[in-house]
């Protein structure tokens, strides 16, 4: 059982577990978007997050403490200029994981580590079928579409309506007929 194992190894001794982390958060902080596996993605997230919230601090201590994860002091001043204004009035959940099914080469579970955008409200894609049954319900009965594709057909109110459908199905086989066997 792991009880109060608040880490996963991912395979790897720590010093290079730790350098991979810290190459990681430095790559997602400069392009704000990465692609790597699952696990990876969810153990540097927690870095990530952690790395945002002391950009949102913003003091010396702060900066000192971000700078000795960070490899890269460009990005350094981007996280404590740019992306720790952005975070300003959120308290926490700045990244997310998009899962994109598995690698090809050895069916590892990939994923998308980026950082949380205010992007507009997406609006629902409606579905096809949804659509269909709401133009039939509002066509009605006397629409050109029946209610349901597989429902019964309705009866014709006189009997006459049914005779004149059969006759018009005889006059057209009638006239494939002659359109398809040419006057010799």
């Amino acid at each position: 059982m792991r009880h109060r194992v608040a880490i996963s190894k991912l395979g790897k001794r720590p010093a290079h577990r730790r350098a991979m982390l810290r190459n990681m958060v430095t790559s997602l902080l400069r392009h704000e978007r990465i692609r790597t596996t699952a696990p990876k993605a969810k153990e540097a997230r927690r870095h990530a997050e952690h790395m945002i919230t002391l950009g949102k601090r913003g003091d010396l201590h702060a900066r000192r403490q971000a700078a000795r994860f960070i490899n890269d002091e460009t990005v350094l001043k981007k996280l404590f200029d740019e992306i720790a204004g952005r975070f300003g009035e959120r308290s926490g959940g700045y990244t997310r994981i998009l899962r994109t099914g598995p690698r090809l080469g050895d069916r590892s579970e990939m994923a998308i580590l980026e950082l949380v955008t205010q992007s507009p409200a997406r609006q629902k894609p409606k579905n096809r079928k949804t659509r269909e049954r709401l133009a039939e319900f509002h066509a009605g009965p006397e629409g050109d579409k029946p209610k349901r594709k597989g429902g019964r057909k309705a009866k014709p109110a006189a009997g006459g309506a049914a005779e004149a459908e059969a006759d018009g199905s005889a006059d057209e086989a009638e006239a494939e007929g002659e359109a398809a066997s040419p006057a010799t």
